[in-house]
């Protein structure tokens, strides 16, 4: 059975002009209709981001792309936007579908593409060693911070890999010890341990700064042919 919504669509485009050129407000019109805020605010954004379309009842559900999902949850915990702002960069239709693939994500469950019997993308994390998370911080690093890319080389969940290089950059090495399992405390680490460790994080550091680097002379050159 398909959904029927409580306002036209008339009164929704109605609301939304008057309220986008500013001859009423939200609060007004929230309250004029019996209904929240939010509720007239996500019908501006959908106006904003699909036009008058965007604001027409749909019977079934939007089904959204597994790639769509992933990257609208990674946009909110890496704080690219609020979730208002990001369903509007991805057209999703409900912040509440995005809370409930953030949940899911952040429960290790499985995002599949909607309606379509898409690949899965793990988010489910592994047991790693200390050299691992090494090796993982050091392939993110010289990649340019890609977490998804460096989650799937390497199968373990983006979050993982978010963690492990939020800890290497404010405590250093030793952020990538896990001293609830059996790894070598600290104080057991020989010092060449530790400075191998060490010294492979900084030459992926190096690496990826002279990338830079060239990218910035290249664009420079270019600049420079059009002047």
């Amino acid at each position: 059975m398909g959904r029927k919504s409580k306002i036209s669509y008339e009164i929704k485009i109605d609301v939304v002009k008057r309220c986008l050129t500013g001859t009423t407000t939200v609060t007004h019109e929230a309250s004029l209709l019996g209904i929240s805020r939010l509720a007239i605010s996500k019908w501006i954004s959908l106006y904003q981001c699909q036009g008058e379309d965007g604001l027409i009842t749909r019977s079934k559900n939007v089904a959204y792309p597994t790639i769509i999902k992933l990257n609208a949850v990674e946009d909110y915990l890496n704080g690219k936007g609020s979730l208002m702002e990001i369903c509007k960069k991805y057209q999703i239709r409900s912040y509440t579908q995005l809370q409930n693939w953030i949940r899911k994500y952040n429960n290790h469950e499985e995002l599949k593409a909607s309606g379509t019997g898409g690949k899965p993308i793990m988010t489910k994390g592994r047991k790693t060693t200390y050299e691992e998370r090494v090796t993982i911080v050091q392939y993110c690093i010289e990649n340019q911070n890609n977490y998804t890319e460096t989650a799937d080389k390497f199968q373990v969940s983006y979050q993982q890999v978010y963690t492990w290089m939020k800890k290497y950059e404010e405590a250093g090495i030793d952020g990538l010890l896990d001293l609830r399992g059996r790894t070598k405390p600290v104080d057991e680490m020989s010092e060449l341990e530790r400075l191998r460790m060490e010294n492979r994080l900084l030459k992926a550091q190096n690496k990826r700064q002279e990338m830079e680097m060239n990218f910035l002379k290249k664009l420079d050159e270019i600049e420079r042919r059009w002047d």
